[in-house]
């Protein structure tokens, strides 16, 4: 495992000036290390200011699980109560409040899994084998109908959200520290297994997002696979405590669980799930999408139509102009609001492919209209379609590589390309550490 440094011996350095949390993302994303090591020490300086749950002796944390896991399970009893009683849904009012919340976390899910990375290397030591199956259960172990991130991308693309989107330069916080638990875990790592502890307990928040997705017509998958492998009687929960048993030092323990805590509260740096969705605002979200599209639409509309006398051009040539002119469309009744977007003349501009603007907006962007018009009018009840993903024929390239480039091809997304995946195939068959069936079901 190599030596760790103690409490405080790493030195934080200012930060490079200009960096934002994005580009360190990217940057350890591309696998560049240079100066990680020192930015995840200022990090977990950060949380010396934060509390957690964690029990004041490490011995307690068998039952803590089992209390915590009970806890979650009644609140989420109660939710169900609340909703059969007729209470509205909590985190997502509509789909694209959904598909806001899918983009937000999208940094996050890109790396599932991102700081066990680090651990590979020590396959033949059997201490890791623990973490190691973590860490391939997230990669599918190379199926890529089991891949996590494989299985979010594809849910973005069925639903149109594929595309980047400008995001808050916190949404990226959460996987760049992921990245950086990842390629530094032999110098942090009581904080890797304190990091996983936390990341493998099943959140409210999980549960609840699987439901209202489900209810909203789309594909809950990813989320309800969490709720099954991070179980905390067989699955991740139970493998992350196991983990944290098995390299219990013989002596300094006390300094040794410090450590594994500031590990643990390195989750809740960043804003939580529950206040990422939040956060979304049908209108300013709507009014967001249409300003990105003034710019190139402004010269391209032609002067037969007049919207209190200025041809939409002339509506469009400002900024900030869009609040007006949908209250101008409204007005003049080509946008009629909560009732059912198809009664609206302007939506027939923008849906369907004999549409004027048919491919102007991609399907999040309708969405945000779709929703903003429909209002308090409720859309008849919609089922998911999965899209099949096709079997893959991977590269038989891997079986020639050896493993420490193996173990790179398995790194931060890196492992959800054909590459990638054949890649992990041929680890778990180096290494002979097979878990069981594969996590995909029908759907």
């Amino acid at each position: 495992m190599g030596r760790m440094p103690e409490l405080g011996e790493v030195a934080v350095r200012p930060a490079l000036h200009g960096e934002t949390v994005e580009s360190r993302y990217f940057a350890l994303l591309r696998g560049e290390t240079a100066d990680s090591e020192n930015w995840l020490a200022q990090q977990l300086r950060r949380t010396e200011t934060l509390t957690d749950d964690l029990p004041a002796q490490p011995d307690q944390l068998a039952p803590w699980i089992e209390r915590r896991t009970a806890q979650v399970a009644r609140r989420y009893a109660d939710y169900l109560q609340r909703r059969r009683a007729g209470a509205p849904r909590q985190m997502f009012a509509n789909r694209a409040q959904a598909l806001y919340f899918l983009q937000q976390v999208s940094p996050t899910k890109a790396v599932d899994g991102a700081w066990l990375h680090g651990v590979l290397q020590h396959w033949d030591d059997p201490r890791y084998h623990g973490l190691i199956r973590i860490y391939l259960e997230e990669l599918g172990d190379g199926d890529p109908a089991c891949n996590h991130v494989v299985i979010y991308r594809r849910l973005l693309t069925e639903q149109g959200c594929h595309e980047p989107v400008p995001l808050a330069d916190e949404r990226y916080l959460q996987g760049a520290l992921q990245l950086a638990l990842g390629l530094n875990s032999e110098a942090f790592f009581p904080e890797v297994l304190g990091y996983n502890l936390g990341y493998e307990q099943l959140p409210l928040h999980l549960l609840i997002s699987s439901h209202e997705l489900q209810e909203l017509g789309i594909d809950p998958h990813y989320f309800r696979l969490h709720v099954t492998i991070d179980n905390a009687s067989t699955g991740h929960a139970n493998k992350a405590l196991e983990a944290v048993r098995q390299f219990w030092p013989d002596q300094d323990g006390e300094t040794f669980y410090k450590r594994l805590v500031r590990g643990y509260r390195l989750n809740d740096l960043g804003a939580g799930s529950m206040d990422v969705a939040a956060g979304f605002d049908l209108e300013s979200e709507l009014l967001a999408a249409l300003e990105r599209k003034r710019t190139f639409a402004q010269h391209l509309h032609s002067d037969r139509c007049r919207f209190d006398g200025r041809t939409v051009n002339e509506w469009l040539s400002a900024v900030g102009s869009f609040p007006a002119f949908l209250e101008v469309l409204q007005r003049q009744r080509w946008i009629l609001r909560d009732r059912d977007p198809a009664e609206s003349r302007f939506w027939h501009l923008v849906e369907g492919p004999q549409a004027a603007m048919f491919g102007v907006f991609s399907p999040y962007e309708k969405q945000l209209l779709h929703d903003w018009i429909a209002g308090d009018w409720t859309p008849p009840r919609t089922r998911s379609i999965p899209v099949l993903f096709p079997d893959t024929a991977l590269p038989r390239l891997a079986d020639e590589l050896p493993m420490a480039s193996l173990i790179e091809q398995m790194a931060g997304d890196r492992h959800a390309t054909p590459q990638g995946l054949a890649a992990t195939r041929r680890y778990i068959q180096l290494t002979g550490l097979k878990g069981g069936h594969c996590h995909a079901t029908d759907r």
